[in-house]
Parts: structure tokens; C-alpha cells; sequence
């Protein structure tokens, strides 16, 4: 089992790829509650340059909130991360995490339908920005 989805944009910049990302998302009812520019982290920490690579913090509240009734621990694989970097080749990538194969590890029956629902609006997202 693959731990996420992804897909190639291609012709589309960095800057582009980020707004459709966060518009797809948007579409399956995820709000982007954080935004990690590991590159300019990464440069700032420890002086190395890396590609453009950015980890958004995507949350439905509504399935956040049927999780967290069901697992209060849950919050540790919330929110669900979707990467944007740019490859060595210039193509933009965009890959989602797949919530079963980070929920599976919980054991706890109830998640299973909710971790469903999640992936496949993450698919949809993902398959949207092909």
C-alpha cells in the first residue's frame, strides 16, 4: 500500500500549482490551515538550498471533527499534509497523503469509514490537477 497520491502538473508553475491545489482542495471541502516553505526553512536553519517544496496543512472540519469523536489521539495525523515541489526537471508535483494508510496503525474500526470518505476526496484532488 502506497502512502500517498500524487500527480504532475505539467506547464504549470510553482506559484500556479499552489493556487490550484488549494482551489481543488477547496472544491472537497478542505481549508489550508497551515503552510511549511521547507526551502526557505531549511535555508534559514541550516544555510543548505533545496527546491521549491511546500507542505500544506489541509483540513475538512467535518471529518476532523467525526475522527476526533471517534479518537481523541487522532490530532497526531491531523491535518492531512499535501506536498507541492518543484522537481530537478521544472515539472511541479503535488502529492496527499492517503489517510487509511496513516490511520491503519490506530486499530480502531470506527476511523475506517472516515478515512475512506477523506481518501477519496484526496483522490479527487489529486486526479483534478492531472
Amino acid at each position: 500500500m502506497s502512502y500517498y497520491f500524487n500527480a504532475v502538473l505539467k506547464g504549470r508553475s510553482f506559484e500556479e500549482a499552489l493556487e490550484i491545489v488549494t482551489a481543488e482542495l477547496k472544491k472537497e471541502g478542505f481549508g489550508v490551515l497551515t503552510e511549511i516553505d521547507v526551502s526557505a526553512t531549511l535555508k534559514f536553519k541550516i544555510d543548505v538550498d533545496f527546491k521549491k517544496y511546500k507542505i500544506l496543512g489541509a483540513c475538512n472540519p467535518h471529518f476532523a471533527y467525526k475522527a476526533l469523536q471517534n479518537e481523541d489521539k487522532i490530532g497526531v495525523f491531523l491535518p492531512c499534509n499535501v506536498v507541492v515541489e518543484e522537481n530537478d526537471n521544472g515539472e511541479v508535483e503535488v502529492s496527499a497523503v492517503d489517510p487509511i494508510a496513516s490511520m491503519i496503525s490506530v486499530g480502531n474500526e470506527h476511523l475506517s469509514e472516515i478515512a475512506a470518505e477523506v481518501q477519496q476526496k484526496m483522490k479527487n484532488v489529486i486526479n483534478n490537477l492531472a
